[in-house]
């Protein structure tokens, strides 16, 4: 193994830890039963602006880790 190999490997390792820990932070999109049983509606202000929402940030940092681990693992497979 060279030293590109093992720096990727610990990429690697770092990006799934941070993709496990984000999406596990992540709140569901699913609006359960009760929105089905009342006829509720997630239109509120938060649902308009949803860029600017925490729960944007973090799926915005999960997609970002998901595009390094995908990266670094094409890499180490082009370099094997």
């Amino acid at each position: 193994m060279n030293t590109i190999q093992i720096i990727s490997g610990i990429l690697l390792v770092i990006a799934s830890l941070i993709i496990i820990l984000v999406v596990l932070i992540q709140d569901s999109k699913d609006p359960g039963m009760t929105s089905a049983i009342t006829g509720s509606s997630n239109d509120s202000f938060f649902g308009r602006n949803g860029s600017k929402t925490r729960d944007s940030k973090v799926a915005n940092f999960t997609r970002v880790a998901a595009f390094i681990f995908f990266g670094v693992t094409l890499l180490v497979n082009i370099l094997k």
